[in-house]
């Protein structure tokens, strides 16, 4: 007779939901997953099977994944590991740690998917936030192996090592964030790096196109063979230095946004999402990037699984 399937619960099933709990179940795990609008749950379970495919599993074991549209219906008690993937709003996920207060067990780690929100102000005052942490992960979540586990101001230590227990079991790359700052450490790695791409746009230095072709293919080629640090320890620290004293000074350090960015936004200009950014999206141009993004993405999955 097999052992009882693990058992996490995701609420909020939008992209990084479906995918999020598609790691679970290509982990051997069974999922119960929180989708108030049971108009989206075909979709979801769509998305969960094509996701669990992608990561080599078999697309059956989406029979494991159980949806229900209230947050009372969940089995807590059974549950190893709770996961909030609610879309990016304090007071929506605030409302939503508040409730789980009182529904899950004490001793079952609540963790948020928040990208940018810490998870200090999201559990707030809750009476069990020293079980509460932040699990970041990366869209799209089933093909980027890292994940920040991040402790937050009263997150007892023990959780972090219990939730990059569980990740690193399901062949996740855990990222442990010791201090509890906006945007974590990759978000602001990345950060930093988007305030100056913006930047040399608004300066008339580059286009958007020559912005993504320097990364894409200087630069950024490398970062899938070894980070930044290691680079340049490759190269020499002493290289980084010098170049530092002659370009630091030059650097963006503004504290607001790009204002080519905010007038692209204020003009509805979003991406694909609206057909229009910094250059067209029609539908079909849409779909064959996205398909091609996903297949960049699932042959550097496999370069990385080479060296493990």
């Amino acid at each position: 007779m097999s052992a009882p399937r693990r058992h996490a619960v995701v609420l909020g099933m939008g992209l990084m939901g479906c995918d999020i709990a598609a790691i679970f179940l290509a982990g051997g795990w069974r999922v119960t997953a929180v989708e108030t609008a049971a108009a989206r749950w075909p979709e979801a379970e769509a998305r969960v099977r094509s996701s669990i495919t992608q990561l080599d599993g078999d697309p059956a074991e989406a029979a494991h994944l159980t949806l229900v549209a209230s947050m009372e219906a969940p089995d807590y008690a059974s549950a190893e590991i709770v996961v909030e993937a609610v879309p990016e709003r304090l007071a929506l996920k605030q409302e939503v740690f508040a409730r789980l207060d009182t529904l899950v067990p004490a001793s079952v780690p609540i963790v948020s998917n928040a990208s940018g929100y810490r998870i200090t102000d999201i559990a707030g005052p809750i009476a069990t936030r020293s079980r509460c942490a932040n699990l970041h992960f990366f869209l799209p979540a089933h093909l980027v192996p890292g994940v920040e586990v991040v402790q937050g101001e009263h997150t007892a230590p023990v959780i972090c090592d219990a939730v990059a227990a569980i990740m690193d079991g399901l062949g996740r790359k855990v990222i442990r964030v010791a201090r509890d700052v906006p945007g974590f450490l990759a978000n602001r790695i990345q950060h930093a790096l988007m305030r100056e791409a913006f930047s040399v746009i608004d300066q008339g230095l580059a286009t958007a196109e020559d912005v993504d072709n320097a990364v894409r293919y200087c630069f950024g080629f490398r970062y899938l063979a070894a980070g930044p640090i290691m680079q340049k320890e490759l190269a020499g620290l002493e290289t980084q230095l010098e170049a530092g004293r002659t370009i630091y000074p030059s650097l963006c350090n503004s504290p607001d946004p790009s204002p080519t960015l905010a007038r692209l936004v204020a003009e509805n200009r979003l991406g694909p999402k609206t057909g229009r950014g910094f250059r067209d999206w029609p539908a079909d141009v849409t779909a064959k990037e996205r398909a091609r993004y996903e297949r960049a993405l699932l042959a550097a999955v496999r370069i990385l699984r080479e060296e493990d």
